[in-house]
C-alpha cells in the first residue's frame, strides 16, 4: 500500500472517519458477535455521530478556501457538484443493492430477505418505488446515511457563507432549527410510510457544529478543552452512559435503573439526534482531543494506515461496506452462523474495504490528485481536496 499521508495533513480526521466506516459495517451485519467491539454497545452515541461531524468539519475546510478565493458562487457550485456525486453513488448503490437482495432471495428461495431489508414494496411496485427512490423517499435498510449527507450538502452553501461572516450566528441558527424540530416534530416523509430514519432537520446541528469547528472556530473551545473540570465532566458522563447501557444488555441489572431516571431519559431518540447522544459524542471528542494531539507520531504508524486510507476514500468505502454487510448476512444465514464464520466475514469485509480504498488511493496518486484536505492553520479557514 502506498503511503497514505503527508506531513501537513491532520490524519485524525481520516483515522476516525475510517474507523467509523468499519464500525458502521460491523453494526450492519445482524447477529454479528464482532459488533460488540463497536461503541454503540457502551454508550448513547455510535459511529454515525463521528461520520456526520467529520463530514461537516471536512466540508468547511474543503470549500472554505474556494469561497474565500473564488467567491460564494464558485464554492456553491463545487458543493452542489459534490452533492450530485454522492447522489449518483447512492443511486448506483441502490441498484446494485436491490439486485443483490433480489438475486439472493430468489436463489435461496427465501422471501424473508425482501421483507427484512425493506424492499418488498420495490418488488411489488418497481415503477412507483423507483421514482420514490430517486426522490430519496424510499430507502432500503442500511441506506439512510447517504441521503442525509446529500440533504446536508444541498443546504450547505448558505450555511458556509454565514459561518465565514458570522460563525456564532450560524451555529445559533442550527441550534434554533434543532429546537424547533423537536418542538414541532419536523421531518421528511418516507415511502411508503413513516419518516426519514435520520432526520436532517435535527442532524444538521452536528454537521453545522463540525463545519463551525472546521472553519477555524475550534480555537474558541481551547479553554474548555484544556480545562480539567471539563475533562472530568466528560469522563463522568461517559461512565454514566456506560452504566445505563449495561442495563440494556444485562437484564439482571435493569432493576438498578431508577424509574424516575428511565422516564427522564427514555427513549434516547436516534432519528432526531437526542441531546443525550449529542453530549455523549462531545464527551468522547473532548477526551480524544486531549489524549491524541495532531502531531502524535503514532498517526504515521503502518498499523493505523488501513483506517486512514479508508477515511480518505470514505464514499467508496461506505458504499462497499453496505454491499458487504448484506453479503455477510446471507452467508451467515445460508451457510453457517457460527462465531468463527462471523469473525471471518467481519475481518474479510474490512480487508476488502481497505484493499479497494488503497487501489483508489493509488489511482488518484497516479492521476495527480491529492488524497484529501490539508489541516487548518490556527484561527484561519481550512482548505483542501474533496470532502
Amino acid at each position: 500500500m502506498a503511503a497514505a499521508v503527508a506531513s501537513e495533513r491532520d490524519l485524525r480526521l481520516d483515522l476516525f472517519r475510517g474507523l467509523a466506516l468499519w464500525l458502521i459495517f460491523l453494526d450492519h451485519i445482524p447477529s454479528n458477535i464482532v459488533s460488540w467491539v463497536t461503541i454503540r454497545n457502551y454508550g448513547f452515541s455510535d459511529a454515525t455521530e463521528i461520520f456526520v461531524f467529520i463530514s461537516g468539519y471536512t466540508a468547511a475546510f474543503v470549500y472554505g478556501r474556494a469561497m474565500r478565493e473564488r467567491g460564494p458562487l464558485i464554492a456553491s457550485i463545487r458543493i452542489l457538484r459534490r452533492a450530485w456525486q454522492v447522489y449518483m453513488a447512492h443511486m448506483f448503490l441502490f441498484v446494485i443493492y436491490m439486485a443483490e437482495i433480489a438475486y439472493v432471495g430468489a436463489s435461496f428461495r427465501n422471501p424473508l430477505y425482501a421483507e427484512e431489508m425493506n424492499i418488498l414494496e420495490f418488488l411489488q411496485q418497481p415503477d412507483v418505488t423507483l421514482l420514490q427512490a430517486l426522490l430519496l423517499k424510499f430507502k432500503p435498510v442500511n441506506m439512510d446515511v447517504l441521503p442525509l449527507y446529500i440533504i446536508l450538502l444541498l443546504g450547505f452553501p448558505p450555511v458556509l457563507w454565514l459561518i465565514r461572516r458570522a460563525p456564532q450566528l450560524a451555529l445559533a441558527g442550527a441550534v434554533v432549527l434543532y429546537v424547533l424540530t423537536w418542538r414541532f416534530n419536523w421531518n421528511i416523509p418516507a415511502y411508503p410510510t413513516g419518516y426519514w430514519y435520520f432526520n436532517p432537520f435535527a442532524w444538521q446541528l452536528l454537521f453545522v457544529f463540525g463545519a463551525w469547528c472546521g472553519a477555524g472556530e475550534l480555537h474558541r473551545l481551547h479553554p474548555l478543552l484544556r480545562s480539567n473540570w471539563v475533562v472530568a465532566l466528560a469522563i463522568a458522563y461517559i461512565v454514566f452512559a456506560f452504566a445505563v447501557s449495561l442495563t440494556w444488555h444485562v437484564p439482571s441489572l435493569a432493576h438498578f435503573m431508577p424509574k424516575w431516571l428511565a422516564e427522564l431519559i427514555y427513549p434516547i431518540d436516534k432519528t432526531n439526534l437526542d441531546i443525550l447522544r449529542f453530549i455523549h459524542f462531545l464527551s468522547i471528542a473532548v477526551l480524544v482531543v486531549r489524549v491524541l494531539p495532531k502531531d502524535w507520531p503514532g498517526l504515521e504508524s503502518p498499523w493505523l494506515r488501513p483506517a486512514i486510507v479508508c477515511g480518505q476514500q470514505s464514499l467508496a468505502t461506505f458504499c462497499l461496506g453496505v454491499f458487504l454487510a448484506f453479503t455477510s448476512h446471507f452467508v451467515l444465514v445460508e451457510v453457517s452462523g457460527r462465531i468463527a464464520m462471523q469473525v471471518a466475514l467481519s475481518g474479510a469485509g474490512i480487508l476488502i474495504m481497505v484493499a479497494v480504498a488503497a487501489v483508489l488511493q493509488w489511482y488518484k496518486a497516479v492521476d495527480g490528485r491529492r488524497p484529501g484536505p490539508r489541516p487548518p492553520k490556527p484561527g484561519a479557514s481550512l482548505a483542501g481536496g474533496e470532502a
